[in-house]
């Protein structure tokens, strides 16, 4: 498996991808900042200046049905941002 899981395609990353150059995605938990790096300048052939990461827990969440109370609990995930250079982007829609 990879370091990098999944690009973060939402409406606050797509504000912040159009102020500060910043993309946002979903990475392996035992991912270091060194490995983000280089595998996004690999994948996406760009020039990274900056990486932030974020560890996120998962939550215990129960619903009420007919059937009784579900309970269940969402996924751990690690997020990391990325801050590109100046003129650099990255296009997630032109591999479809």
């Amino acid at each position: 498996m990879g370091i990098i899981i999944k690009p973060i395609v939402t409406e606050k990353m797509t504000l912040l991808t159009e102020k500060r150059n910043v993309y946002g995605f979903r990475v392996a938990p035992e991912a270091n900042k060194i490995q983000i790096k280089k595998a996004v300048e690999e994948l996406y052939s760009v020039t990274v200046l900056d990486v932030n990461t974020t560890n996120y827990s998962g939550k215990r969440k129960s619903r009420f049905t007919k059937a009784g109370v579900i309970a269940g609990k969402t996924a751990s995930f690690k997020k990391a941002m990325i801050t590109l250079a100046d003129g650099e982007v990255i296009d997630f829609y032109s591999n479809i």
